[in-house]
């Protein structure tokens, strides 16, 4: 039918769906309801796992696949049933807690509720209330130090073959890898001077194996404690899956040898949770809270972002309940909440302090290095697996940014929200109140603290802004960005949906004015904060009769809060300091406006180093004993000089060792670079249009890359339904209602669908086998022309640096195409100008053709034509080519 008839259909009849965001947004239809699959599934299995189609709903109930789409309705039918069914089943293990959570979602007139109501049975005893049910963690003594112990050459390998498994196959360049990386866990021989190796391992080499054969050798040994770290939350579960061949889930005491360790954004936050379940969450984010509330009863970790909490299970509420359920703010109260003995994050934090592997990312290893305060300490033997995102997040995480959103945070977590807050504590006074009551010079820094907070942006900041009525220090400086930014924009308008920035440089002496008043009114805040933290350290060491432990636990949680923001407003002191000055040549300042689609949503005054690895050395590579960076697109070509200076070892007079280490693909048999060159820059219609035969041509498969989130858009508007009537699924970010690793799980189980995306899927994707059979990219991915690009490439080499920048993500890119020893495929850009000189981008031995799109289109089909696919189901001899069609 058309999506006009499906749209009345919706409106007059109550239906079965599955996924109704996604469904609703495919039919240009916001206000459709009904009774969504998903939201049933997600209330009866709360925290197992199901790709949200009808494929995957029909594997994940043991039911018969739909075999085209006129078959759904069948299979649609049946899997409620199957569901519905599950309530009368002894084996039900989800059982607990479903009576008194259905109770609270008849009331919010869930539309399954009265289908539930008659097969879920009232238990013979009051189930427990959620918050009880959690176990509690325990405090553990302080471990002991390592021992000092070097591991041999012999036992790392027969190691490495216990986890790889009697009957795999025996990989030189895996025990080549595995050897190399053992030498990062010898003990040190001077201080700040740690082993360090740059390991550059190409796809298929198995490095996972490779690093955690010493890694649990080192920790059997020694008895300590090794950090993989992790840029995509993808790697961290094949992380997970794969260490359970070196360690069990539980050790004999009940302990975890393996933890993963995430920010505290994303947990669920226990004390926001009871907020919402008793009023706080209202319509359909209420039953979000109450579903969300199941899960936290089933959940392994607590972990809302990449862990076991259906990633759809947010976007089916269209809203951002999730967010709202973990601690975002940094609101977190510590000892004083109820629930602390119970907190996800602090269970996670202790469970880490004992682990023999901690699995982590990049930032929170480089924050828990710099803050030194967390209970598993600071890490000193570390994996840096997809090492080639190391500079990227050192540049994140030792910035600066006084914005608009940044200071209305601070000043929540000072004062408190502006609008009543409902059972939480919120505001230093809340939190502190009997610290207060107790030491009249703690009240006297606290009460100065909230006074000079009020000088920091509050509600409606952003609109008194634009509107020219800016209200106190810090909103007068955010007026005089934007204003500059403003007077110095050259786009003449042609940007108007997109941010703007400026130099912080030749500033007038008006904006010096505003400038200083805001340091001061910084300074004005910091000092009471600091007195505040004097204080609390006084009162831990001669504590009075009333501090019991959960007491001390809460004011030590302060003190670490209170550090944390004294930091960051001396970070923000210095910037604004320097910026009536002469600028530092290790920093790069400058102004900026944030827009989105022509909406203003923040503005602020930016300072980055010019070289991040500066303070990354200090705080991470300095005090630990060994480090090993890998990746396969560490180095540039056969160039080191990159993989080097982005490992940060210079800034402390430390040779790194290299290890290179290629991949066992036959690329020459596997691949082939396809550089379309009729495709004109900038031509929309002939973009799509050419996307959309690539996609048929190869009967999907496909993984489209973007560099422009509004060119992704474009193309997927022009070819969606086209492709939809020839049985082609197509899936998007940005467009679909649905988070990045949904998107990736819904690809990877159905041959026939294509994904198009940016830069969060050209590296962290791992899709081997037919599912993905087509990498395109829809132009050559030239780096962003920003301030902060245009100072590094000054430093680095002019144009060689842009190169270099190119050829990574060209790598990365390539690098999801063949992932295993059976996968075939082609990579193709529609570039008209493809330099030369990217080509290096490419494995040794790739064929590269500079064709039309008609010749692309025949070579693409031919891959996927039935007789490819019969010889990709067999065995390959290695080096056999593609058999291709004359061109």
């Amino acid at each position: 039918m058309s999506k006009g008839e499906a749209v009345m259909s919706a409106a007059d009849t109550p239906l079965l769906i599955l996924n109704a965001p996604l469904v609703a947004t495919r039919l240009g239809y916001p206000d459709l309801s009904g009774l969504d699959l998903l939201e049933l599934y997600a209330f009866m299995h709360p925290a197992r796992f199901v790709v949200p189609t009808p494929k995957g709903l029909a594997n994940a109930l043991g039911l018969d696949a739909p075999v085209d789409d006129a078959d759904v309705p069948r299979l649609l039918q049946e899997a409620a049933g199957a569901l519905l069914d599950v309530c009368d089943s002894p084996d039900w293990s989800e059982r607990e807690g479903a009576w008194t959570a259905l109770q609270s979602l008849t009331r919010m007139r869930w539309p399954w509720a009265s289908l539930l109501n008659p097969r879920v049975a009232r238990p013979e005893r009051a189930e427990r209330w959620l918050f009880t049910r959690l176990p509690e963690w325990e405090e553990s003594p302080e471990l002991p130090q390592p021992r000092q112990v070097t591991l041999e050459r012999d036992e790392v390998l027969q190691r490495l073959a216990q986890l790889t498994g009697s009957e795999a196959e025996q990989r030189p360049t895996q025990q080549a890898y595995a050897a190399e990386a053992a030498a990062a866990f010898a003990p040190r021989q001077s201080s700040g001077r740690p082993h360090v190796l740059l390991a550059q391992a190409g796809t298929g080499i198995g490095k996972t194996l490779g690093y955690l054969a010493p890694a649990s050798l080192w920790s059997s040994l020694s008895g300590g404690t090794t950090w993989v770290s992790t840029y995509t939350k993808a790697l961290q579960r094949q992380l997970r899956k794969e260490s359970r061949r070196a360690w069990p889930d539980r050790r004999a005491d009940g302990t975890q040898p393996v933890v993963v360790r995430k920010g505290r954004e994303n947990y669920l936050c226990l004390l926001n949770l009871e907020d919402a379940l008793q009023g706080g969450f209202a319509g359909r984010a209420a039953i979000l809270a109450h579903l969300v509330a199941r899960w936290a009863a089933y959940t392994q970790d607590g972990d809302m972002i990449g862990g076991d909490l259906p990633g759809w299970l947010g976007t089916l509420f269209r809203q951002r309940g999730i967010t709202a359920l973990t601690d975002r703010r940094g609101e977190c109260v510590y000892a004083g909440c109820p629930h602390y003995r119970k907190c996800f994050i602090e269970r996670s934090a202790r469970a880490s302090a004992g682990a023999d592997l901690v699995i982590g990312n990049h930032a929170l290893v480089m924050i828990n290095a710099a803050r030194g305060r967390d209970h598993a300490g600071r890490p000193t033997r570390i994996v840096f697996d997809e090492g080639h995102h190391v500079f990227d997040a050192a540049d994140s995480t030792f910035a600066a940014a006084l914005t608009g959103t940044e200071a209305i945070e601070l000043r929540r977590w000072v004062i408190g929200p502006e609008k009543a807050s409902r059972g939480r504590r919120r505001g230093l006074s809340a939190r502190l109140a009997d610290v207060a009551s107790y030491d009249e010079a703690g009240a006297r820094a606290i009460e100065a603290a909230r006074a000079a907070a009020e000088a920091l942006p509050g509600d409606g900041w952003m609109q008194r802004l634009t509107e020219g009525e800016p209200s106190g220090p810090i909103e007068e400086l955010l007026a005089a960005v934007r204003a500059t930014v403003y007077a110095r924009d050259e786009s003449g308008g042609q940007e108007a949906g997109y941010g703007l920035e400026t130099e912080a440089a030749g500033l007038e002496g008006a904006f010096a004015e505003v400038t200083e008043a805001a340091r001061e009114a910084l300074g004005d805040l910091r000092q009471p904060l600091v007195r505040l933290g004097l204080r609390l350290e006084a009162l831990l060491e001669d504590a009075p009769d009333w501090l019991d432990g959960q007491g001390r636990a809460r004011i030590e949680g302060a003190r670490q809060s209170l550090g944390w923001r004294i930091d960051l407003l001396l970070a923000w002191e210095s910037m604004l300091g320097r910026l009536n000055g002469p600028a530092d040549p290790e920093f790069v300042d400058w102004l900026a406006l944030d827009r989105s689609e022509a909406r203003e949503y923040d503005v602020g005054v930016h300072r980055h180093w010019l070289d991040p690895m500066k303070p990354f050395a200090s705080v991470v590579l300095e005090p630990a004993h060994g480090v090993v960076m890998t990746s396969a697109t560490l180095r540039d070509g056969e160039n080191w000089d990159k993989a080097i200076a982005r490992s940060g070892t210079g800034h402390i007079d430390v040779a790194p060792r290299l290890s290179e280490h290629l991949s066992p693909f036959d690329y020459a048999a596997q691949a082939e670079v396809l550089i379309v060159n009729d495709i004109p820059r900038g031509d929309i219609p002939a973009l799509a249009g050419a996307y959309a035969r690539l996609i048929e041509s190869a009967g999907g498969g496909v993984l489209g890359l973007f560099t422009a989130i509004r060119r992704l858009r474009a193309v997927y508007g022009r070819i969606a339904d086209r492709l939809a009537r020839a049985g082609l699924p197509l899936y998007a970010q940005h467009v679909d209602p649905m988070d990045t690793g949904t998107l990736v799980d819904i690809f990877r189980d159905d041959p026939a669908a294509s994904l198009l995306g940016t830069d969060a899927l050209r590296d962290g994707v791992d899709v081997p086998g037919e599912s993905l059979r087509l990498v395109i990219m829809e132009q050559v991915p030239w780096p962003r022309p920003t301030i902060l690009h245009r100072a590094r490439r000054l430093a680095g080499g002019g144009s060689a640096y842009d190169d270099s920048l190119i050829r990574a993500k060209l790598a990365q890119a390539f690098g999801r195409l063949i992932r295993s020893r059976g996968d075939r495929g082609h990579f193709v850009v529609l570039s008209s100008a493809f330099p030369s000189r990217l080509l290096s981008a490419f494995p040794p031995g790739t064929p590269v053709l500079r064709i039309s799109l008609e010749e692309a289109l025949q070579r693409v089909a031919w891959n996927g034509s039935e007789e490819s696919r019969r010889r990709e189901s067999a065995p390959y001899p290695a080096g056999e080519s593609f058999g291709r069609p004359p061109v």
